[in-house]
């Protein structure tokens, strides 16, 4: 497999180490994402557990099964809310100190989180492992639209989409890495579960050692800074030829002269040529978020529980399904393009949603169906994968001119944390109330993605970002075939 991909970046473009070394190294931030995601999921009981012998330390009783289940979403729950509140100050520290820059700022988060979170069993308080979520939560709003970013601008035009499903393909193998530490024949023990969170300082240790000696983005450089020759120095590390650099800087230097030199939120949200694409990032965002992936992610151990014995390898599976198809995702972007890719993602799930409730409704008369309802599961993850998933996070990034771009990613951002945080939070008790109907308005909000994508999402594959938005300046409505030759769907 590794051979194949490097084979893959070789016959697209002729890449340096740089440019290699400055991609991994930003998606090493993704990579605490995920394994914070994955970790709290088969040790959930424990750390219940331990919020109940709290309890019961403070009051000399138990604390009732409705408070223990609140309590235990929104521990899952405050992280994504941390991450809408982070995706706040995106723009801010995006422009003021770079996109390189900033990532390296807000990994202090991800390091003071760990800590809080690991002193939650010394401390003997349910209350500092929620405060430490918190405080991860932050660095996830921050590090989730910066790294799209930064990847976007350093990548050349023929890679860019394939290098910015990395930042997904990371997120899912932390998730994977989070599973597998938190089984109990790991770390997800009464003992050791405290260490478990903490195992993400390594890699965001290892990217204060890595990133520092990767270039700025040649694109802030130049167009937020006014500094050609350092953008040319960034530029010549990142690229092998110098008449690609040539044709890069050139390229940069028309889409500034096309672009206003700031803007604020609230130009931002006033601006006509942005109002198609906030619309688009909108419904692709929020496509994405709330059409059960993220509820499967969060409580599959406790789905498959009722069913099989070894819900926690299902699980597992789940994970290595969730990796396999980001992986998918990365050949296809610069072939299948992402309009195709989409489409596929959100009528597939729409199907899955549909035949899991189905499937779900008749699981008492026909037990033997349970297998059935795993592959679900497991199609569900792919369809999610191949397309919505990294997709809608890097999506905002080739939509928006430079001055717009660092506040269309926190836009994306908050709708992506915001669409987790609100499911986290009020999946258990619609689980319960609605049973194998939740499905259905899972299937609901896939539609109306699939649709609105099908009408109005135009193609960006191998389109430089001023050819994209030269689209948008002054439209009223979004040309589903433009005038570079590229259809929206082939």
């Amino acid at each position: 497999m590794n051979e194949d991909i490097v084979n893959f970046l070789l016959l697209q473009s002729h890449l340096t180490a740089t440019l290699l070394t400055s991609i991994l190294a930003a998606v090493l931030g993704s990579l605490q994402i995920g394994y914070h995601t994955g970790n709290v999921n088969a040790p959930a009981k424990i750390i219940e557990e331990f919020f109940n012998h709290t309890w019961r330390s403070r009051h000399n009783q138990s604390m009732p099964d409705h408070s223990l289940t609140l309590l235990w979403s929104l521990s899952v729950s405050i992280k994504d809310f941390g991450a809408l509140l982070g995706s706040l100050g995106v723009k801010f520290l995006a422009d003021s100190y770079g996109r390189r820059n900033s990532i390296l700022i807000v990994n202090a988060l991800s390091v003071a989180g760990a800590c809080i979170m690991f002193s939650s069993k010394v401390s003997e308080s349910f209350e500092v492992l929620i405060l430490g979520r918190l405080v991860f939560g932050l660095f996830c709003g921050l590090v989730m639209s910066l790294n799209p970013l930064y990847i976007q601008e350093v990548s050349p035009t023929s890679l860019r989409g394939a290098f910015a499903t990395l930042n997904q393909v990371s997120f899912a193998s932390g998730i994977l890495v989070g599973m597998v530490v938190g089984l109990d024949t790991m770390l997800g023990t009464e003992h050791s579960w405290a260490l478990m969170l903490s195992l993400s300082v390594i890699p965001a240790l290892t990217q204060y050692v890595v990133l520092p000696f990767c270039p700025e983005s040649p694109r802030y450089l130049l167009i937020n800074r006014g500094e050609e020759s350092q953008a040319e120095v960034a530029l010549q590390r990142l690229r092998s030829r110098a008449d690609k650099v040539f044709s890069e800087l050139e390229e940069m230097k028309e889409e500034a002269a096309h672009t206003q030199s700031g803007v604020t939120v609230h130009d931002f949200f006033k601006k006509r040529s942005y109002r198609q694409p906030i619309i688009i990032v909108l419904v692709v965002n929020l496509g994405s978020q709330l059409s059960g992936f993220n509820a499967i992610i969060n409580y599959s151990t406790r789905m498959f529980q009722a069913k099989f014995d070894e819900a926690k390898y299902l699980t597992l599976g789940v994970g290595a399904v969730n990796v396999t198809f980001t992986l998918v995702a990365f050949f296809l972007m610069e072939r299948a393009g992402r309009r195709r890719l989409l489409l596929i993602g959100f009528i597939s799930i729409a199907v899955c949603n549909l035949v899991m409730t189905v499937v779900d409704s008749v699981l008492h008369l026909a037990p033997e169906l349970r297998s059935l309802q795993v592959l679900l599961v497991f199609c569900l993850i792919s369809a999610y994968e191949l397309g919505p998933g990294p997709i809608s996070w890097f999506i905002a990034a080739e939509l928006f001119d430079q001055p717009g771009r660092p506040i269309a990613m926190a836009f994306t951002s908050m709708l992506n944390w915001g669409g987790k945080f609100v499911l986290a939070l009020v999946f258990p008790p619609l689980l319960k109330i609605c049973g194998a109907y939740i499905y259905l308005l899972f299937m609901v909000v896939a539609l109306i993605a699939f649709t609105f994508t099908w009408i109005r999402l135009p193609e960006t594959k191998g389109r430089t970002f001023d050819d994209i938005a030269e689209e948008f300046r002054g439209a009223d409505s979004i040309p589903l075939h433009n005038s570079t030759g590229f259809n929206t769907f082939t």
